[in-house]
């Protein structure tokens, strides 16, 4: 089972871009984040005529993500657990940023679909929303350790986990992306047992997901890795490899960010 999480920075923007890359690049499953739709707005049937079944947790004009399968999806859920504790009534319920379904393939496997805030400007309440946010993430992923689920956490994390995760990391030192608690709250979550599958597989810098649009980034490669895919035990067991499609991002009208994959055994 081949999996991508690829942050599209607006569907309707870059439908050409998605479909031509869909097309190509044949995902048995695409988890998409920023598809910046609401529900009844997502294209879905361009990518049910592709063979898709498609679920969306959806937002207007902002974040949203979705999950596009070509198994039978179940079991989906919308929203990460825990709002309620979270200090600022109902924003959590409001920004569209997590969905979960299992997939199921030759084994049936629990994907968590993630747009984690950004959190900028930092420190501020937009970090505190970050981080509490990140506290929930934890939880939720604790659960799915203790379940021994074959499950996967992916999407745009807005972490640069460590210093060879940026070509400039001295540029994101007082960044969100970058400060020390999110990559402790990052590495907590770890911590529980996880496998960050790109770093299972691939060692060393020079390895991004996402290149600013201003200030020519792409062209010289001033990029940071802020994808990731995180797999349980059981998950990390089935893992056959891990990539990033960096080649993406310097096509016709490209999002920031290129699909990041993972095969697994599945």
């Amino acid at each position: 089972m081949k999996i991508s999480t690829f942050n599209i920075n607006g569907v309707k923007a870059r439908i050409g871009a998605l479909t031509d890359w869909i097309d190509a690049a044949q995902p048995d499953v695409a988890v998409l984040q920023e598809i910046k739709s609401v529900d009844k707005g997502f294209p879905r049937e361009i990518f049910e005529d592709k063979g898709y079944n498609v679920e969306t947790h959806g937002q207007k004009g902002f974040n949203g993500v979705a999950i596009l399968s070509k198994f039978p999806l179940e079991d989906v859920t919308r929203g990460l657990p825990g709002a309620a504790g979270a200090g600022r009534e109902g924003v959590d319920d409001e920004e569209a940023r997590y969905i979960e379904a299992t997939v199921v393939g030759e084994k049936a496997v629990r994907i968590c679909g993630l747009y984690l805030p950004n959190g900028n400007p930092a420190p501020g309440p937009k970090y505190d929303y970050k981080l509490r946010w990140m506290e929930r993430l934890h939880a939720r992923a604790a659960e799915l350790i203790a379940h021994e689920e074959v499950a996967l956490m992916c999407g745009d994390y807005n972490i640069i986990p460590q210093a060879e995760d940026a070509a400039r990391p001295d540029a994101w030192r007082d960044d969100a992306l970058f400060r020390l608690e999110s990559r402790e709250a990052f590495r907590r979550i770890l911590n529980l047992g996880y496998t960050e599958a790109f770093r299972a597989r691939e060692a060393g810098a020079g390895h991004y997901s996402f290149w600013d649009y201003q200030a020519g980034a792409w062209d010289k490669n001033d990029g940071i890795r802020i994808d990731h895919f995180l797999l349980t035990p059981q998950c990390a067991d089935l893992l056959n490899n891990c990539w990033i499609e960096s080649e993406v991002r310097g096509r016709e009208k490209p999002s920031d960010h290129v699909p990041v994959w993972v095969d697994l055994a599945a």
